[in-house]
């Protein structure tokens, strides 16, 4: 994919060697009165212009909170960032003063939030919540805005957008207010966009719309994408890596061919193998055993030992540090050349 055509200003620099957003060793605890949640626990990847980043797992995993953070949207407290970086083209959003920060989100970096109807306003009309971006970041006028937006809902593929520019979200339908949110969070051309489960609720044509014009309108700016989801069916044909988490740690991260090809994880493996498949109609379908840890009582050794069919002694004892398997590919189970070579369990 290219590099080219990054935007830049004389004060930050080119891009050098660095990647345009790396997270690097973040940790993110919440206080709760029944004790400390490590929510993220040592989690690092990063993103490249025109890349697509796929951070796959479970609720509970840790994949929103990794994206709130980086967007700077944690409730703090009872969050804390006691470890780590983020660093948007060189710089440590962590170490920005709020005000800073604030010029990043949304400008820079944008997100779009899962569920659509709650993250709209039930009270305004959607025209005037994608307009308000232009007033308020652009300092256009009532009329300007408003013809931005009914540009970017055009932009979107939201039929009489001049008309329907003033409807509220309640009159759309799903997939049309996830439209509606898409516009919002490309308003002012962000760099880099993270999508938190995109798809979630919506039928499966409707699904394969929102990706289809989601990978459009990054080729469109070459924007960095973050696809932040938990079925590897929606991911297949959109990402060129992947992140698997589990209990707030990556324990696995490959380019996606490698992933679909030999996992090298047993969670992965677990995760692949429950996606329905047209050969294998009439079989049951596999199913991981058992429930994610409690983030208050978290196992010893590996998290996903009690769910493991590939558990050995040292593994309810020993944690797996993430083993390099190749430049790109790196997996957090002691076992990995067995799960890779699919040895049976």
């Amino acid at each position: 994919m290219s590099k080219t055509s990054l935007r830049t200003s004389p004060a930050e620099g080119g891009l050098g060697d660095e990647p345009l957003l790396a997270v690097e060793d973040l940790h993110v605890e919440f206080a709760t009165r029944a004790g400390v949640v490590r929510a993220v626990n040592g989690v690092s990847y990063s993103l490249n212009p025109g890349e697509t980043l796929a951070v796959l797992g479970e609720s509970g995993s840790g994949k929103s909170v990794t994206a709130q953070a980086i967007m700077g949207i944690l409730d703090m407290p009872p969050a804390r960032i006691p470890k780590g970086e983020i660093r948007f083209r060189g710089t440590d959003l962590l170490k920005l003063s709020d005000e800073a920060r604030t010029q990043v989100r949304g400008q820079r970096i944008a997100m779009i939030f899962q569920d659509a109807l709650s993250a709209l306003n039930p009270v305004f009309t959607v025209g005037w919540q994608i307009s308000e971006m232009f007033r308020v970041h652009r300092g256009m006028s009532k009329r300007d805005a408003m013809a931005k937006a009914v540009e970017l809902m055009d932009r979107v593929r939201i039929p009489a957008a001049k008309q329907r520019v003033h409807d509220f979200p309640h009159q759309f339908s799903g997939g049309m207010r996830q439209r509606i949110m898409i516009a919002m969070s490309i308003a002012l051309d962000p760099e880099v966009l993270i999508a938190d489960e995109p798809t979630t609720a919506l039928d499966v044509t409707v699904q394969a719309q929102i990706m289809e014009l989601l990978a459009e309108l990054q080729r469109e700016s070459n924007m960095g994408l973050i696809l932040i989801t938990h079925d590897l069916g929606v991911v297949a044909d959109v990402a060129d890596k992947i992140a698997v988490m589990y209990a707030g740690r990556i324990v696995e991260n490959a380019p996606v061919y490698d992933i679909y090809r030999a996992p090298a994880h047993p969670y992965t493996k677990g995760l692949l193998e429950s996606i329905p498949r047209v050969d294998l109609k009439g079989q049951e379908l596999y199913a991981i055993k058992g429930l994610p840890p409690n983030l208050l009582d978290m196992p010893t050794g590996c998290a996903f030992h009690p769910r493991c069919p590939y558990r050995q002694d040292n593994c309810v004892t020993d944690a797996p540090p993430l083993y390099g398997i190749s430049g790109a590919r790196n997996s957090a189970c002691h076992y990995w050349r067995e799960v890779l070579d699919g040895d049976p369990r």
